[in-house]
């Protein structure tokens, strides 16, 4: 078995193990105190330090505020539409090759967030998704492929979701459209040029 396989099996157990004790989404990040404070998550950004930032907008979203009910999931006691959220974006590094969109929940109760969406090997000429018919539609925490829309347990507080596009140095990741998501979001940090982020909320 050669060094990717064994990563690929050693997070999927991990990431199954904490599936079997969650819902679609939950609360807190941070290792020693429950809390919902952004000041006080320990989740990483996931971003080099080095990245530069370009701007992101979405006519279906607003940065800081609620998610609406089109873009919520239609499963685990939830009756959104569970639409994919339309993403535009300005100011890419010149010399991206690629892009790759992410939606993750910093206060996942499951120590480590949880990952809502990642597709990657989007071209280069892209500025939204509509470019991106031959992109990778990557799978999410709940082991489903493309967009799952959150879902956050009645009472568990606020939930921040990230919406990340990142500029990459690669026209192709090189991974297949099941590869567990923290293995997929480690290779993509480590091709970050550039990045750009939004932040909506959910709650129940």
């Amino acid at each position: 078995m050669n060094r990717i396989a064994r990563s690929v099996a050693v997070v999927s157990g991990v990431l199954a193990a904490i599936a079997a004790g969650t819902t679609a989404c939950g609360s807190s990040n941070d290792h020693s105190t429950p809390t919902t404070s952004p000041a006080a998550r320990t989740v990483r950004s996931g971003i080099p330090d080095s990245a530069k930032k370009f701007d992101i907008t979405s006519p279906d979203l607003t940065d800081g505020q609620a998610m609406s009910q089109a873009q919520w999931a239609n499963s685990n006691g939830c009756t959104g539409g569970n639409q994919a959220p339309r993403v535009r974006w300005s100011g890419a590094p010149a010399d991206a090759k690629s892009f790759a969109v992410t939606m993750f929940d910093v206060d996942a109760p499951t120590g480590s967030g949880l990952w809502h969406w990642l597709t990657w090997d989007i071209p280069a000429t892209a500025t939204d998704l509509t470019a991106a018919a031959n992109a990778v539609a990557g799978t999410n925490d709940l082991g489903m492929s493309g967009y799952l829309g959150p879902c956050p347990p009645t009472g568990d507080g606020l939930h921040h979701y990230w919406i990340t596009v990142l500029a990459l140095d690669t026209p192709a990741l090189g991974l297949p459209a099941n590869t567990p998501p923290a293995l997929a979001a480690f290779a993509l940090n480590r091709r970050t040029i550039g990045f750009a982020r939004m932040t909506v909320t959910a709650q129940q």
